[in-house]
């Protein structure tokens, strides 16, 4: 495949709700993660505008990422996942072109703390530090460097604490 891709990047719409899906379900082992992204869809976490797509010049959707409300012992903050994109265009820069369109668009909004539950040498490069690092813990055991975190906003302090997922996360 080729890597120089010039990705277009944009808010998921409603036809986009199914090829989504199966951008999600061929991009992991199971099925279990395209559910979670229609399970989030309908839950209040669900923030409009912060789900967008990958889209190659001639049209197809190829990746998808999602970004939805966690907080930190009470303090809002979001949560990025899942990023799939298909087999096909993985390693391409899609999943990357969506991380930094969401990150971007979150800054935008005035949000700050991201975290993420995810492989530890590829998110660092967006900024993403060891969550522990800064007194943030998910709800449940994981590799500490794969739970990490991103200040939008430097000025800002992160709060410490436990991570509350949604509740279709099931945590």
């Amino acid at each position: 495949m080729n890597p120089s891709i010039t990705w277009t990047v944009r808010p998921e719409t409603r036809a986009d709700v199914p090829v989504i899906h199966a951008i999600t379900a061929a991009a992991f082992e199971t099925p279990m993660e395209a559910d979670l992204v229609d399970a989030l869809r309908a839950d209040p976490a669900w923030i409009e505008g912060l789900s967008v797509v990958a889209v190659t010049p001639d049209g197809t959707v190829a990746g998808h990422a999602l970004l939805t409300r966690c907080h930190i012992d009470g303090v809002p903050a979001l949560c990025l996942a899942p990023v799939s994109v298909l087999p096909e265009f993985q390693k391409t820069g899609a999943g990357s072109a969506c991380v930094r369109a969401l990150l971007e668009a979150a800054r935008e909004r005035g949000e700050n703390a991201v975290t993420v539950l995810g492989h530890p040498d590829y998110y660092p490069k967006f900024g993403f530090v060891r969550a522990s690092g800064h007194g943030i813990r998910p709800p449940m055991e994981v590799p500490d460097e794969a739970m990490m975190v991103l200040a939008l906003d430097p000025a800002r302090p992160l709060p410490q604490g436990t991570i509350e997922y949604a509740a279709p996360f099931g945590i």
